[in-house]
């Protein structure tokens, strides 16, 4: 806990933004940190609430010790507070930047008051941890001569290579992209994680031993069956990369893509890569993101940074309430009407439509049409209208990891939903063939990743090693 009366004396105070005409002339990101003086203020908030439910699965899938850091940030022991993060958090940096913060919706203080704000105490701690020069590599003392390949290295992959290599492991990365960090990388823009913040960790992580080979797809540049022949083990993190599709009538038009492709796009020209193939465009069009959840609010930023000339957002689902109902129970992570700091900066969003159909001209699309459905997700009877639509994006999440390729030559069993199916201990249908993130659990979240990637790492340990000192 932090001091005693603290959630009496002082209220929730969140790290400040950006306007958003200054916002959306660049890429940087949108939030501006409060000083660490101010933050050893709110974490003096945490109160002694006898169960922390932030550091519980519903709260922090990682088991972050959350009340044990924000008493050392309170009383000022910053470096201690570093060492409790990361014992069960490898990169602070990630999830305190980008994760929704599960934890605060599940702080006992939240029931009738405004929670601590976790997420931006834990960035605040591994901020001041760079900025002093307490963040430095420390390599495995041994090495143990096992080896080890990670498939992908979004931050599942980093995760179990960062602990696997803590372990003496010898670890190998692979990685099809030209840059390490996976989604971190190339799916979330730059205004809400700057690269710079994923290439030091990668830099820190090769200091300590770690390999990586990037430009190297298994089952295309590198032979799949390489894999098993000269690895002791292989950690399947390839994330869910297979996106949903709109197959409706004028699919086939030009203007129609998955919002991934256009992210991706974004996040290479602000690297000075060369686009290839079709180059996907904002700039002075009329823009639908269809899907409400976090990838479609990048889009929304990303279209508007781009200079389109309207944007749309499209739900299919009824419009969220306003507060936590009945039906999310604290410490349940509520499905509540939020705004994103991308739906903030402009856009009109939509809520229970369904899209119908496409049509346009000479190819193009132009028109999307679309339905609004009740509560039931029924379509209302002469509720059809029409959006002006010169490019689509779809944001309604991803189904499964890509099939083909790797994990059929590979022949691991996959599960109903078409995901890598594994044991309690993250093992595959091949004794020595591990999974983790993404590929193995389905799409989530950054802070899943990580701990998919722990859990992962240490079965692994186990397995090779007949027992395990990881966390």
């Amino acid at each position: 806990m932090g001091k005693a009366t603290g959630f009496k004396e002082y209220k929730r105070k969140n790290f400040g933004k950006r306007p958003i005409e200054e916002r959306l002339s660049d890429y940087k990101d949108v939030y501006i940190p409060l000083g660490y003086d101010e933050m050893q203020v709110q974490s003096s908030r945490c109160m002694d609430c006898g169960v922390p439910f932030c550091s519980s699965e519903t709260g922090c899938p990682l088991g972050n010790t959350i009340p044990e850091f924000n008493d050392l940030v309170y009383q000022g022991q910053w470096k201690k507070a570093l060492e409790i993060l990361h014992q069960t958090n490898n990169f602070p940096e990630f999830t305190g930047t980008v994760c929704p913060a599960p934890c605060e919706t599940a702080c006992v203080l939240g029931i009738n008051e405004d929670p601590i704000t976790i997420k931006h105490i834990e960035l605040s701690v591994i901020n001041r941890a760079y900025q002093e020069g307490w963040i430095n590599p420390h390599p495995p003392i041994m090495r143990t001569g096992k080896k080890i390949a990670v498939i992908g290295s979004g931050p599942a992959g980093l995760a179990a290579a960062d602990q696997l290599n803590k372990a003496g492991h010898t670890v190998t990365v692979f990685e099809r992209s030209n840059r390490i960090g996976g989604l971190l990388t190339y799916g979330i823009p730059d205004f809400k994680l700057e690269k710079n913040i994923v290439d030091r960790r990668v830099k820190l992580m090769e200091d300590e031993g770690v390999i990586f080979k990037c430009d190297t797809w298994v089952g295309k540049d590198y032979l799949t069956s390489n894999l098993t022949k000269s690895f002791d083990a292989v950690v399947l993190c390839g994330g869910s990369t297979q996106a949903r599709d709109l197959p409706v009538p004028g699919r086939n038009l030009e203007g129609l893509y998955p919002a991934m492709d256009f992210l991706r796009q974004q996040n290479q020209r602000l690297q000075g890569l060369e686009i290839t193939g079709k180059e996907i465009t904002a700039k002075d069009k009329n823009v639908v993101v269809i899907g409400g959840g976090d990838t479609g609010s990048d889009c929304i930023g990303t279209a508007l940074r781009q200079g389109a000339k309207q944007v749309y957002q499209l739900e299919i689902m009824p419009k969220p309430e306003a507060t936590r109902t009945d039906a999310y129970p604290w410490p349940i992570y509520p499905m509540i009407f939020r705004t994103s700091t991308s739906q903030e900066e402009g856009g009109t969003r939509e809520f229970s439509v369904k899209t119908a159909a496409f049509s346009g001209k000479g190819g193009q699309v132009k028109t999307l049409h679309a339905v609004k459905l009740d509560e039931k997700l029924q379509e209302i009877p002469v509720s059809q209208f029409e959006i002006p639509c010169d490019l689509a994006l779809f944001a309604m999440g991803f189904l499964h990891p890509e099939h083909e390729g790797m994990l059929k030559e590979l022949g691991v069993e996959l599960d109903t939903r078409g995901n890598v199916k594994t044991n309690f201990h993250y093992q595959t249908s091949i004794s020595k063939i591990f999974a983790a993130g993404d590929m193995r659990r389905g799409q989530s979240l950054v802070v899943w990743a990580i701990s998919e990637g722990r859990k992962a790492a240490k079965a692994v340990d186990t397995y090779l090693m007949g027992s395990t000192s990881l966390k």
